[in-house]
């Protein structure tokens, strides 16, 4: 009892200090891994760890692990007498790597469960579930690129983010997931030669089921531990920032699973989410959605998303399903969701989360970006929160993807009839910061890959995919691809198994290959491409109108005059010959990207390298080039003397 009696005191030690227990209560305490979970220290002279746990509906909590034998009686922990609802306490000798778990007996009807650390930073491999004690120092090297990673992660700088899966982008002759220190060199070499400035990596976060791909989370401060420890997480990003590369990692606040030994019913009572279900329960997914309500749920998320840019050094955010937290209807029908206070479905609680969760991004690390997955017209998600937008800086544009992939799954033959299909994003394509999306959500469950959405013969599927990146690179907008959509993964992802990088042998995979590349070098050394993606001054259509031949011509300008970018997309496979298009000035245009040359497969019909503008006028300009447009194609020109 003595030594049961001992462990109930506070420790003179404790992490929180009243300040914290403020910004707890108030739900802006955004470094509470620093404060909550495991942490090495020393008591009375002795090594060992700092537990504390938020569980305010407990009657009792203990930590269990196999430092005690799993005992529930062993080492109790006590209840702050402030009010708090955190339990905290220090027990010794207890190593690095150990595993543990919160045995926790709730007020309400005497419900006893074990419990993984909300707060853990490290985790059992699944299936075991236990959290495990763990230190993330590391030694970085990544100086250079956090020094000026600003520009990098700039609204005008050039961004190409490729998309993966850690779990299934590359795997080892025997089968096996590779870890990240493994996938680390492979990777960053890898994208790299592709030339894309980012890679967005779908969540790292401790989950369950696998099949879930991470957006089921249980652990929200640790990375899963099937691709190895946190510190060759931290090697992978570290890798990457050396060859040049940024790391947006795709993060999930919007709903969490029912797992017993995550944050469901954590303490006996309905803590984490919502106890009636018409709100916090989802439909669709089956799983827990949060409260945004509870100021100590916002803290605990709030705290999650800075974790990522504070101790692993990532780039940014790509906040997962937006419209499913800001409608309070989302997935429900008539009589299964509960107004907001005004009578409407919008969830206010989660506006003024996601608000404050930019404005604390922006804040502490103004040189990275969050990123909305938002699919509905909400307005002013990517505009500041004092100007009553949502704060995030960019946000993905669903319409812009649903509205060009079915354009592009037309019969070439009938594309002439929706042909504003095609046109359509561009009059809405500075309402927000628009991302391109064509992602892991276009390859999955039956939808089948990218070249197998296109239509004819093979060499038109081929021809019809490089116009779509090629229209894609072109357009306003950055630009993100899921991993083997570069080189035309032929079957639906299959999360089990890696990507098809043997098919590269065959010439148009190749070819695809080495388009997509260069679209990223282009879009790299292009400035009209890239600085003025967010506004209306940096794009000008030259002819819209030609619905007849299926063609469109637009220019991309930057912030100086001679850095214009004219494209045209021909999308029929027939050739058009001495087309004209008219252009805002005289001289020699070159022709610096030709999706129909024979390196990427094409046919090889094009202009020679250039064309002279003549002084006839067309589409309202003086100036007007006579071009010959490759079927299925799209050409990019500049002016020759911006070729310096």
């Amino acid at each position: 009892m003595h030594r049961h009696a001992a462990m109930n005191a506070i420790p003179s030690h404790s992490l929180l200090s009243g300040h914290d227990v403020y910004l707890l209560r108030e739900g802006t305490h955004g470094r509470l891994y620093d404060k909550l979970g495991a942490h090495a220290s020393v008591a009375h002279g002795r090594k060992g760890v700092q537990f504390a746990v938020w569980a305010p509906n407990a009657a009792s909590v203990s930590v269990i692990g196999d430092f005690n034998g799993w005992d529930k009686g062993h080492h109790p922990l006590r209840a702050r007498p402030d009010g708090c609802g955190v339990w905290e306490g220090f027990v010794a000798d207890v190593a690095h790597g150990a595993c543990y778990k919160y045995h926790i007996v709730s007020r309400h009807g005497g419900h006893r469960v074990d419990k993984a650390d909300p707060y853990a930073m490290y985790a059992e491999t699944p299936p075991r579930t236990g959290s495990r004690v763990w230190d993330l120092a590391y030694s970085w090297n990544d100086g250079e690129w956090m020094a000026r990673r600003r520009s990098a992660n700039a609204l005008d700088a050039p961004m190409s983010i490729y998309e993966i899966h850690l779990g299934s982008w590359r795997r080892a002759p025997d089968g096996r997931s590779l870890t990240c220190r493994e996938l680390a060199p492979l990777l960053a070499g890898y994208v790299r030669e592709m030339g894309f400035t980012h890679i967005e990596l779908l969540p790292v976060t401790e989950h369950p089921f696998y099949g879930s791909w991470g957006y089921q989370t249980t652990g929200f401060f640790a990375p899963t531990a099937r691709y190895g420890t946190p510190q060759d997480f931290m090697c992978l990003v570290d890798t990457l920032h050396q060859a040049g590369i940024g790391v947006i990692l795709d993060w999930v606040p919007s709903h969490f699973p029912s797992d017993e030994h995550g944050l469901a019913y954590f303490d006996g009572t309905h803590l984490f989410e919502h106890a009636d279900p018409r709100q916090g329960f989802h439909p669709e997914w089956k799983s827990a959605i949060f409260n945004y309500g509870r100021n100590e749920v916002r803290a605990f998320l709030l705290s999650s998303a800075l974790f990522w840019l504070d101790k692993y050094h990532v780039d940014g955010l790509r906040v997962d399903a937006v419209a499913s937290m800001l409608y309070l209807d989302y997935g429900r029908r008539r009589g299964e969701w509960i107004p907001n206070e005004h009578g409407g479905r919008e969830n206010l609680d989660a506006m003024r989360f996601l608000r404050a969760l930019n404005e604390a991004v922006y804040r502490d690390h103004p040189d990275t970006q969050t990123i909305a997955e938002e699919s509905t017209a909400w307005p002013m998600v990517s505009r500041p929160a004092y100007m009553g937008g949502l704060g995030f800086g960019m946000k993905w544009n669903m319409g812009w993807m649903h509205d060009t992939l079915k354009y592009f799954s037309i019969d070439p033959l009938f594309r002439k009839y929706h042909h504003g299909r095609i046109t359509f994003s561009i009059w809405y394509a500075f309402a927000e910061n628009f991302v391109l999306p064509l992602s892991h959500d276009e390859v999955v469950y039956g939808k089948g890959s990218l070249v197998g959405k296109m239509p004819g013969d093979e060499w038109q599927r081929f021809a019809n995919l490089r116009l779509l990146y090629g229209w894609m690179w072109a357009h306003p907008g950055k630009k993100l691809l899921f991993m083997g959509g570069e080189f035309g993964q032929v079957r639906e992802w299959q999360h089990e198994e890696s990507l098809e990088w043997q098919i590269l042998q065959y010439p148009q995979h190749a070819g695809l290959q080495r388009w997509v590349a260069d679209l990223n070098r282009c879009l790299r050394a292009q400035a009209a491409l890239h600085e003025k993606d967010f506004s209306g001054d940096g794009f000008e259509w030259v002819d819209f109108q030609d619905w007849e031949e299926s063609v469109v011509s637009f220019l991309r300008r930057g912030r100086r005059d001679e850095e214009t970018v004219l494209v045209v997309c021909n999308f029929t496979p027939v050739p058009r010959r001495n087309y004209t298009v008219g252009v805002p000035q005289g001289g020699r245009w070159e022709e610096i990207l030709n999706s129909d040359a024979a390196l990427y497969g094409g046919s090889g019909m094009g202009n020679l390298g250039g064309v002279e503008a003549v002084p006839v006028s067309a589409h309202g300009r003086a100036h007007s080039l006579m071009l010959t447009l490759p079927p299925l194609a799209v050409l990019y020109l500049r002016p020759a003397r911006a070729a310096a």
